[in-house]
């Protein structure tokens, strides 16, 4: 199994997508109930961009339990997913699971913010992507405004006069 697995990871690595979707799709019918399986079969659905066969793999991911690292890329595959597919309320929670349980994921934030657009909640969008944006840049003019934008990031509604 762990060679077979290897090899679609592989191909996936390589460029060859579909090659490697057809292994895991194989080894999910041989190994049903294996988790890190089914997450390689959901990342290889949404490489592919058939993002709805990816979910149901992502969800028994994540049910079955994964090891960390995978657990943290399933859930944010999943609720990039959600988002894609207009399911912005399952997108909003898997996130929300996500960076609680990881919280310093820059990723994570970054496709929330997306997810807390597409539910008109702008600001917190907005906030969300101004902090990632000052811990983690290194470009020398936007942190000379760092202060700046780290106070303004909460408050963009306000006038001030």
């Amino acid at each position: 199994m762990n060679q077979r697995l290897d090899k679609a990871i592989d191909l996936r690595q390589k460029g060859n997508h579909n090659d490697s979707n057809e292994l895991l799709v194989r080894l999910i019918e041989d190994f049903p109930e294996n988790a890190s399986i089914n997450y390689q079969c959901a990342w290889s659905f949404d490489i592919l961009g058939e993002e709805a066969k990816a979910v149901p793999f992502y969800e028994k991911a994540i049910k079955l339990g994964l090891p960390e690292k995978e657990l943290e890329d399933a859930l944010l595959g999943l609720g990039s997913t959600y988002r894609t597919l207009g399911e912005y309320e399952k997108s909003n929670g898997t996130f929300e699971k996500g960076m609680e349980l990881f919280p310093n994921n820059r990723a994570m934030q970054t496709f929330y913010s997306m997810t807390l657009y597409n539910l008109n909640e702008h600001s917190k969008a907005m906030e969300l992507l101004l902090q990632c944006l000052i811990e983690t840049t290194n470009d020398p003019e936007i942190l000379s405004y760092k202060k700046a934008i780290e106070f303004y990031s909460d408050k963009l509604d306000e006038i001030w006069k």
